[in-house]
């Protein structure tokens, strides 16, 4: 088993790095050229920048039983095509129940986008989030631990 991150602007890689670092699974951190990082305990895989460059990338790379961690519903629902878990930077685990109702929501919400329509922004990332996060997180690292 590895971890996946969708690196591009997400608030969650040191949690991630942390959690995987005291379980040994290792981590890949993919990212395009306009979000260029590193971290200790993690190999980065830089990607040129392109739509979709790094989820394609992601996607490629992963095998069943990976841990995909994404805010993405999109790259989400290929991950799980893939026969991978995948977890939202808030804590949120898509499965096959409710990938299609946030696919669903993505396309309304971009319906109104095209029609001239505004939404408002979610909220500023809070200290719960994270939380919420790494107890789903080290939940996920467990059940997968201990499946044979």
């Amino acid at each position: 088993m590895r971890i996946l991150v969708d690196a591009d602007g997400c608030p969650v890689v040191d949690i991630t790095l942390k959690a995987a670092a005291s379980r040994g699974v290792p981590v890949l951190l993919l990212c395009d050229t306009s979000h260029v990082f590193e971290r200790e305990g993690a190999e980065t895989i830089t990607v040129s920048r392109g739509a979709d460059s790094v989820d394609f990338a992601l996607v490629n790379r992963l095998a069943a039983g990976d841990l995909a961690v994404t805010q993405d519903y999109g790259l989400a629902a290929m991950c799980l095509a893939r026969g991978a878990r995948v977890l939202h930077q808030d804590g949120m685990e898509y499965t096959a129940e409710n990938i299609d109702a946030l696919l669903l929501a993505r396309h309304t919400a971009k319906k109104i986008r095209r029609a001239g329509g505004r939404l408002k922004g979610g909220p500023k990332r809070t200290l719960a989030q994270d939380a919420a996060y790494e107890r789903a997180l080290i939940r996920l690292l467990e059940e997968c631990h201990e499946q044979p």
